[in-house]
C-alpha cells in the first residue's frame, strides 16, 4: 500500500512479475504435458467428413459397450471441462445419489411449503399466535396477509433453490452446460409441479399428504385435489403477480445486476478488461426461466375451466414475456453457447405433461360435482395426448439427439463442390484444446500430416472411456 518497503518504478517491477509468472506458468505447462498421470481418458476426434463423424458418433465401437462411449462434441464454448472424463460406474452411481437427493429435498421443502400456505389462514395464525388477533382482524392487514404475504414468502423460500439444483446437476457428470442446464431445468421443473403447485392445493404438512397419497385410492386423492383447486385460485393469482409480473419487471430493471456492477466498479475494476468483465450480462437462464414459463402455462390450463378470472393475468405475463425477453436476448445478454435446439425435446415433454396433469385434474373436478358420466368421457383425452407425444417422439425426437447419414453425404458432396478449398486447420488447431493450455504450443501437435489432400471439416465426437489410460494406450491422448 506504499507504506513499507522499497520504492521501485511501477511499470518495471510489473513488467519482470508479469515474465516471472509466464516463466513459472510455461513450465508448470510443460510438467503437467509430460506427466502420464495427467493424461485423461477422453479425446476429442475430428473427422474429414460428416458422414465419418456421424457413423463413429452413433455406433458402438466394441462389444463391451463400457469401454468406450462415443457422444456428439458440444461445442467449445460448450464443454464443461471438470466432467469431462468421469469413468462410467461413476456416472451411474453419482445420477443414483442426485436422484436420492432431489427426491428427499422435494418432499422436504413441502414443510416449509406447507407453512407458507398456513399464513393465508387467519384462523390457524390466531391459534398459533393468539396475541396478535387485534392486528390480524384489521381489514387492510388481513388482505395483505391474505393475498400477498404467502406468494412473498414462497419466493423468498425458492431463492437458493437453482443454485442447489445447479450444483446437484454438476455432480451428475455432465460434460456440457447446455446439457448441465438442461437437467437443471427438469429438476427445477419436478420441483415447482410437486410444491408450489400440488403443495400449494394439497394443503398440510409433507408426512400428512405422503399418509394421503399411500392410503387413500387414487380415485379419491384425484377427487381430493380436484376439490381444492377452486379454493386456490386467489393465491395463484397473487402468486403470478409476484413471481411472473414482478420477475419481468425485474428483468428490465436488472437491479441486481446494476448494484454489482456499480460494487466491482468502485472497488475491483482496475483495468479496462476488468471493466469489461464487470459489465458482463450474463446468458439468459433457461435452467429457471423456462421451467417457470411452463408452470404458468399448466395452470392456465387447470384453471381455464374451473376459474377463468385467473387466465388474464397468466395472458398478461407471457405477452410481456415474450416482449421482455425478445428485448433482453437481442440486446442485452450474450450468447454462452449454441446448444443445437436440444432443449425441444424437453420442452415439448414438459409441455404434454402440463396437459395431462391438466386433464386428470379435470375429470377429479368434475366427480366431486356429480359428473361422473362427463368423467368417463374425458378419459379419452389424456390418452389421445400421450399418443400424440408418442408420435411426435417417434416422428422428430431422433432429428435433435442424431444426424442422418443421409444428410451428411448430401453436406458433404456440396461442400466439396461449392468450397473446395475450404481448410478449417487452423481453427481445429486449438479449438479443443483445455483453456490451462491456450497460448502454448500444445495445440500444435492436433494438425494432421500436411500431405493430407482432404480438408478437415468441423463435425466433431467426444470418446469417453471407462477404464484406465493403460488400457487405451495411444487412444486417448488429445485430438487428431
Amino acid at each position: 500500500m506504499g507504506l513499507l518497503g522499497a520504492k521501485v518504478d511501477a511499470i518495471d517491477y510489473y513488467t519482470g512479475l508479469i515474465d516471472k509468472l509466464s516463466e513459472e506458468e510455461a513450465k508448470e505447462r510443460e510438467n503437467v504435458m509430460n506427466d502420464p498421470n495427467a493424461i485423461m481418458p477422453a479425446a476429442f476426434v475430428s473427422f474429414r467428413t460428416r458422414w465419418g463423424a456421424a457413423v463413429c458418433a452413433q455406433t458402438q465401437q466394441t462389444s463391451d459397450p463400457t469401454v468406450w462411449l462415443t457422444e456428439w462434441a458440444p461445442e467449445p464454448r460448450d464443454i464443461f471441462w471438470e466432467n469431462l472424463a468421469i469413468p462410467y460406474f461413476d456416472l451411474n452411481l453419482r445420477r443414483l445419489i442426485t436422484t436420492v437427493s432431489m427426491f428427499f429435498l422435494t418432499f422436504f421443502f413441502m414443510i416449509p411449503i406447507a407453512f407458507v400456505q398456513s399464513l393465508a389462514n387467519i384462523e390457524a395464525i390466531e391459534k398459533v399466535f393468539p396475541f396478535l388477533k387485534s392486528i390480524i382482524e384489521k381489514e387492510s392487514v388481513k388482505s395483505v396477509i391474505q393475498g400477498f404475504l404467502p406468494g412473498l414468502a414462497l419466493k423468498i423460500f425458492l431463492i437458493m433453490l437453482p443454485k442447489l439444483i445447479w450444483a446437484m446437476s454438476k455432480m451428475e457428470g455432465y460434460t456440457s452446460f447446455s446439457s448441465l442446464e438442461r437437467r437443471s431445468a427438469s429438476k427445477y421443473y419436478l420441483f415447482v409441479l410437486v410444491n408450489v403447485f400440488l403443495g400449494s392445493i394439497v394443503t398440510g404438512t409433507a408426512f400428512q399428504q405422503l399418509e394421503l397419497l399411500i392410503n387413500q385410492p387414487s380415485s379419491e386423492f384425484t377427487k381430493t385435489v380436484g376439490s381444492t383447486i377452486p379454493m386456490k385460485a386467489t393465491f395463484f393469482i397473487t402468486y403470478i403477480m409476484i413471481d411472473g409480473w414482478a420477475g419481468i419487471a425485474g428483468e428490465i430493471i436488472r437491479i441486481a445486476s446494476l448494484i454489482t456492477f456499480h460494487i466491482k466498479n468502485t472497488f475491483l475494476v482496475k483495468t479496462d478488461q476488468d471493466r469489461e468483465n464487470a459489465m458482463d450480462p450474463g446468458s439468459l437462464d433457461f435452467a429457471t426461466s423456462e421451467p417457470r414459463i411452463q408452470l404458468y402455462f399448466m395452470l392456465g390450463h387447470v384453471y381455464a375451466p374451473v376459474t377463468p378470472l385467473l387466465l388474464p393475468f397468466i395472458v398478461v405475463f407471457f405477452a410481456f414475456s415474450y416482449m421482455v425477453y425478445r428485448h433482453q436476448i437481442i440486446n442485452v445478454y450474450n450468447q454462452q453457447y449454441e446448444s443445437g435446439a436440444t432443449f425441444w425435446p424437453d420442452v415439448h415433454r414438459r409441455v404434454i405433461i402440463g396437459l395431462i396433469i391438466s386433464q386428470i385434474l379435470l375429470m377429479g373436478l368434475l366427480s366431486t360435482r356429480g359428473a361422473n358420466k362427463s368423467t368417463l368421457l374425458l378419459i379419452a383425452q389424456p390418452v389421445l395426448t400421450i399418443w400424440f407425444h408418442r408420435y411426435c417422439k417417434g416422428r422428430f425426437e431422433s432429428a435433435f439427439v442424431k444426424f442422418p447419414l443421409e444428410d451428411a453425404m448430401v453436406k458433404d458432396t456440396l461442400e466439396r463442390a461449392v468450397e473446395p478449398t475450404l481448410n478449417l486447420r487452423l481453427y481445429l488447431q486449438d479449438a479443443y484444446v483445455h483453456p490451462v493450455f491456450k497460448g502454448g504450443n500444445f495445440g500444435k501437435a492436433a494438425i494432421i500430416d500436411d500431405e493430407e489432400e482432404n480438408p478437415l471439416i468441423q463435425t466433431k465426437r467426444a470418446c469417453r472411456s471407462s477404464k484406465p489410460e493403460s488400457d487405451n494406450e495411444g487412444a486417448s491422448t488429445g485430438s487428431c
